[in-house]
């Protein structure tokens, strides 16, 4: 169709003036814009969605908003880091490597506006509130023609030998973390803004041909469009077949038309020239067989993510003929069969042709041209015209009405979840270990989360030194469950089950949940809390709002934390402790009686990281306070004062017997420190103690420390009234 009008407009116009307009259609455009060699193509679906990274590869021009892959124009080797913990006295530490890598895609090679969501093997990386899912650096250039050098790009080759891209939209990743991509960097996809809104047809065609091709005609719009091809005949001929378009040649290039809006009323060969022979036209009916049975079109839906969508139209009667069109550009899906179905009906309506030898006053009806003929409806489009021996002759075709809007659904869409990850929450506390093992050194527990459902991790390093140094420990565990009281849990026995209070608390977001567990899940550990300073176990979770929710059937101060029941306030915080989303971090013995500071720092913490300061009083490793102490009158002012020991271990009561004594051996520091000050200090290996009368006298208050391999428990005490008042 394009080849028959164009080919022909340069040697049939006559004269000087349209000796130069051939000239420059036949050798200008023709040649360099429409009529490159065979073997060309234009744009397909599959280029646009693979990221690639060979030299020469074609940088698209786009237009709308398109889903793009790119193509990788810088990268660096990958830069590998190591961090090293303790796993304890006597234990071997742990080396933990991580990658990153950095490295520039080239997006497009036309000025871009923006860039929305990103997706990394399929998965989103950046969502559509700008927030990146995994840890990276991220700079983009939009193509103009006076942007600078990008200067990491710059530092790494040097600043004068570095390549501004002018003119070329490309995207810069810097120290992107490649933990969540088996440690290389994965195929990126981009949704590309590059213009405000759809584009129209011709005004893609305009811009690819640098204004040679007038496309004011042709205002079919799309959402996106990925000019990319060996040729812009390839790029302008997908773009006709959008648009329901054709080409005819004007002053100085050629004018896109559509539509069918006719220029010109023709007789069916009533008008000729004188003495010019007459028959020399006619009316030819191409078989059915020759239209496609149907018309299939693979589009980028935008329903679906800018994923492939596949639309089919199909007509009824005889032929099996399928016809595919690849149409790279952002549309959804009743636009598509809508698009499927004009192709069709234009190739049906296209069968029929007319010839049609006219006189000279049919000079200036030019190819292109829409025309109607006397006595034959329809709107025709002049394909072909010659003139010779003064008669004017024309090829017409046949154009199919228009097509209405066809309403088409785009399948089943599974959208990646795009969740936003949050700023990092953290809950770092100092505890006995949440199993049966015996620590030799102390150790800090950390539990983490955000404030978004999308948070996975941050990294952490700690100081010990009041953040002169730093360490890094890696990354936090799975997400935990954390939040703040609202109501307070009150003050209960730690002996019995708490069966009077409850308490309620305010959870980060509405993703996070509470369950509740039976006295056997609960003797085996699940729904330990931490709620203030105080460690707990909750028996019923109730949720009574999106994030709130009331607990009760109350474990109270568990793992030797009894001394903090009742002094929590409203506010203070409450995590979740599961084995999966608690992180140990175990520290040397000079930590004692110091603190640690840790700093985590996740993808959402655009604030900075998260601080907090934990101080280390050895709790993990010295051996609780004995409970129950109490003392027996023997009547003669004697005492005999009597405690019970715990373990660091054993904290379940499984076989009715005393809990092991997890220490080397058992024994006890009692300081008696009378009213009048002074003070007698004695150690026991027996949890009892004799207390004379005359060591009473005056009064005395007694305290017992258990003694263990690592220190000395926190102290409990009693006060022994004067005996002789």
């Amino acid at each position: 169709m394009a080849t028959l009008v164009l080919t022909t407009i340069g040697s049939v116009i006559g004269g000087p003036v349209g000796g130069a307009i051939g000239a420059l259609i036949g050798n200008a455009v023709d040649r360099n814009i429409l009529f490159k060699p065979k073997g060309r193509e234009g744009p397909r679906l599959t280029e646009l969605k693979l990221q690639t990274s060979s030299y020469g590869t074609q940088i698209p021009r786009l237009f709308g908003t398109m889903r793009i892959g790119g193509c990788v124009i810088w990268s660096t080797d990958l830069i590998e880091s190591r961090s090293t913990s303790s796993n304890g006295k006597g234990q071997p530490s742990t080396t933990n490597y991580s990658y990153s890598a950095s490295f520039a895609v080239a997006l497009s090679a036309r000025r871009i506006m923006g860039v929305g969501r990103i997706w990394a093997d399929g998965k989103l990386l950046r969502g559509t509130g700008g927030d990146f899912k995994s840890a990276t650096g991220f700079r983009l250039h939009l193509g103009e023609e006076g942007q600078g050098v990008d200067p990491l790009i710059a530092a790494a080759g040097g600043a004068g030998l570095t390549p501004a891209h002018r003119g070329i939209a490309y995207a810069v990743f810097e120290h992107f973390q490649l933990a969540d991509y088996g440690n290389r960097i994965p195929s990126l996809t981009f949704e590309v803004i590059a213009d405000a809104g759809p584009v129209t047809v011709g005004a893609i065609a305009a811009d690819v041909s640098d204004g040679v091709i007038d496309g004011d005609d042709a205002g079919q719009a799309l959402g996106g469009f990925a000019a990319y091809g060996d040729s812009v005949r390839g790029v302008v001929e997908t773009l006709a077949v959008a648009g329901g378009a054709w080409f005819a040649p004007v002053a100085g290039g050629i004018r896109m038309r559509a539509g069918l809006a006719s220029e010109r009323a023709l007789a069916d060969g009533d008008t000729v020239a004188a003495g010019s022979s007459r028959g020399k036209h006619g009316r030819a009916i191409a078989a059915l067989e020759t239209v496609p049975q149907s018309v299939v079109l693979a589009h980028y839906d935008p329903a679906r993510d800018f994923q492939t969508g596949v639309q089919q139209a199909r007509r009824p009667g005889a032929g099996r003929r399928e016809e595919r069109v690849e149409m790279p550009a952002a549309i959804d899906a009743g636009a598509a069969k809508t698009m499927a179905g004009a192709v069709l009906s234009q190739a049906d309506a296209a069968r029929e042709r007319r010839t049609l030898t006219l006189g000279w006053d049919a000079l200036d009806v030019s190819p292109g041209a829409c025309v109607t003929i006397a006595g034959v409806g329809g709107v025709w489009r002049v394909s072909g015209w010659a003139f010779e021996r003064s008669v004017v002759r024309l090829e017409c075709v046949r154009l199919a009405a228009g097509t209405l809007p066809i309403a088409a659904s785009p399948g089943r869409v599974l959208s990646a979840p795009d969740v936003t990850a949050g700023a990092t929450l953290l809950a770092a506390f100092e505890t006995l270990p949440l199993d049966d093992s015996l620590l030799r050194a102390p150790r800090i527990t950390i539990v983490a989360a955000g404030t978004a459902p999308g948070w996975r991790r941050a990294a952490l390093s700690y100081s010990l030194d009041g953040g002169a140094h730093w360490t890094s420990f890696g990354a936090t565990a799975a997400p935990g469950v954390i939040g703040r009281i609202v109501t307070l849990p009150g003050v209960s026995r730690t002996a019995l089950l708490d069966r009077r209070n409850a308490f309620e608390v305010e959870l980060a977001h509405a993703a996070m949940a509470l369950t509740s567990a039976d006295r056997g899940a609960l003797d085996a550990g699940a729904n330990l809390a931490l709620v203030g300073d105080e460690l707990l176990q909750f028996g019923t979770a109730e949720q009574i709002a999106a994030t709130r929710w009331r607990l009760s059937g109350l474990w109270r101060g568990r793992r030797a934390t009894e001394a903090r029941i009742g002094m929590q306030l409203a506010g203070d915080r409450f995590a979740l402790i599961e084995p999966e989303s608690a992180l140990s971090l175990d520290l040397p013995l000079s930590a004692v009686g110091g603190e640690v500071r840790i700093l985590a720092s996740g993808i959402g913490d655009t604030a900075g990281p998260v601080a907090m300061r934990v101080p280390v009083a050895g709790t993990a490793i010295l051996p609780p306070s004995p409970v129950a102490l109490h003392g027996s009158e023997l009547g003669n002012g004697d005492v005999a004062v009597r405690w019970i020991r715990r373990s660091r271990t054993g904290w379940r009561w499984i076989d009715g017997v005393d809990a092991p004594l997890g220490e080397e051996r058992e024994a006890y520091r009692i300081t008696l420190l009378r009213d009048d000050g002074s003070a007698r200090t004695i150690e026991t290996a027996a949890p009892a103690l004799l207390v004379t009368a005359t060591e009473r006298a005056g009064g005395v208050m007694l305290s017992v420390r258990q003694i263990g391999a690592l220190g000395e428990s926190a102290a409990v005490a009693i006060r022994l009234p004067d005996w002789t008042m």
